[in-house]
């Protein structure tokens, strides 16, 4: 589908005098970590086209990867990518049986030009997880070093030039696990100041902070029966800080002096219905019209959670949730894996099932439902990442195809689509791609389980007249 970007070419056009006179990165924005410099997935950099070339956007590279989930993070010109390598490569794990799968796990690092491969980290690596397609966190760029975390729990801290091991850590020894968690461990590290800090799960385990320098620990916070599978978040306001982790069995706001818990509160009230928790979906921060601070998490089975927080004195309270017995109705919120995303007083997100939908902030009513960006009916897991830039929105589905549409509380509109990379994995009786792009140097770039992409989203006066 296409329809003409004109009434988006003003903005386009107010910055082509700038985009005239800058060159290379100067004026381009990394996309250090998961979900992007502050993990809220929101692409900033402008000249960003409206609408694709007649034969899609233009690939400026690919290279061979092998397979996994994990995202891409791309800063200082390089593109960090974990996969893995089977043993057997003829081999073909059950997604759903715990059989342990012999090979290993890398840490691949490229040219972000040229797609050159740099260097490569790899280590052995049995899984015996559900889903063992491979690696699920993206790495996380912290100037000269990198940390990654593979699915069996193996930390490891690399020198970004050379891919030299600094420190490491194998979860499973360090905190006496006897199995790993159902899905491997997916939540990517964070750093703050001196500290990385891991879900790592177990009893006072359920979050730790490592010294980024040494790989010691600093502290662990959180009794967790499983773990969780989100990513931890900061939240900063007015000078205060606190770390936001979504475990098991609800949410905690974290000193980041010591783990201890601030606030705790339990989502959903009666406790999951689904054993283990799947707690995916990377909890969305915000500011609302009032200056008051609010995150909401959403999940497949339970539905959506708004909840307020408090910077001075650091607390939380639920505001709603999603009734119980209701979380995967056609009026709630459910979503799998990827963020909702908030904007203008409305959450905006797909449930589990490919559905994108519009609920009111306020208290959760359905606004407006369609299928269409991933498809035109119920497809179980479907999943779409939304990346707003500006006025538009990327919006990333699991059959590899990059979207370009306007979202409000109006509706949705498709403004283009382009087919980036086929489809790879197999799950719940489809052909996906599970991994989350990254949006760096006015370009995404993107993964399936045979190759990595850089397709080229700067606005130039061709595309945008196509």
């Amino acid at each position: 589908m296409r329809i003409p970007a004109s009434k988006f070419l003003p903005t386009i056009c107010c910055g082509l005098f700038f985009w005239a006179i800058t060159t290379g990165r100067a004026a381009a924005d990394d996309w250090p970590q998961w979900m992007g410099a502050d993990r809220q997935g929101v692409w900033k950099e402008e000249l960003i086209t409206a609408a694709f070339p007649a034969d899609g956007p233009k690939t400026l590279w690919r290279t061979e990867v092998g397979a996994g989930y994990s995202g891409p993070a791309v800063a200082n010109g390089r593109v960090l990518l974990m996969d893995r390598q089977l043993t057997d490569p003829e081999a073909k794990p059950n997604l759903n049986k715990f059989e342990a799968v012999d090979g290993s796990e890398r840490v691949l690092c490229f040219d972000a030009d040229y797609g050159k491969l740099l260097w490569k980290h790899e280590y052995d690596c049995k899984y015996a997880i559900s889903y063992p397609n491979g690696p699920r966190t993206t790495p996380t760029i912290d100037g000269e070093r990198i940390f990654c975390l593979g699915a069996m729990g193996n930390l490891t801290c690399l020198n970004a030039e050379d891919g030299t091991v600094v420190w490491s850590c194998d979860f499973m020894e360090r905190f006496k696990f006897e199995r790993p968690p159902a899905w491997g461990w997916a939540a990517s590290p964070l750093v703050v100041d001196d500290m990385l800090i891991c879900v790592v799960g177990g009893k006072g385990a359920g979050v730790v902070a490592f010294d980024k320098k040494t790989g010691e620990t600093i502290w662990q916070a959180i009794d967790t029966k499983e773990m969780g599978y989100a990513s931890p978040l900061l939240f900063e306001r007015d000078g205060k800080r606190q770390l936001i982790v979504w475990y098991d069995v609800g949410l905690a706001g974290l000193d980041l002096n010591n783990g201890s818990q601030f606030w705790d509160l339990t989502f959903p009230e009666d406790g999951p219905v689904m054993r283990p928790a799947v707690t995916i979906s990377h909890p969305r921060l915000f500011i609302d019209a009032d200056d008051q601070a609010h995150v909401v998490v959403s999940d497949f089975y339970h539905g959506t959670a708004v909840i307020h927080v408090s910077a001075d004195p650091p607390d939380a309270d639920l505001v709603w949730s999603t009734p119980k017995g209701t979380g995967t109705n056609k009026e709630s919120l459910n979503t799998l894996m990827a963020a909702p995303l908030v904007k203008d007083n409305h959450i905006f997100g797909f449930d589990g099932n490919g559905e994108l939908r519009c609920i009111t902030l306020d208290e959760g009513e359905n606004v407006w439902r369609q299928f269409g960006p991933n498809g035109k009916r119920r497809a179980t897991f479907a999943t779409t990442f939304i990346i707003p830039n500006g006025e538009l929105h990327f919006l990333y589905n699991d059959q590899g195809e990059l979207i370009i549409a306007t979202l409000n509380s109006e509706g949705y509109e498709e403004l283009d689509r382009a087919k980036i990379l086929e489809t790879t994995s197999f799950a719940r009786g489809r052909d996906v791609v599970w991994s989350h792009p990254a949006f760096a140097y006015r370009h995404m770039f993107a993964r399936n389980d045979k190759e990595l992409v850089c397709v080229d989203l700067e606005a130039t006066p061709a595309s945008d007249a196509g």
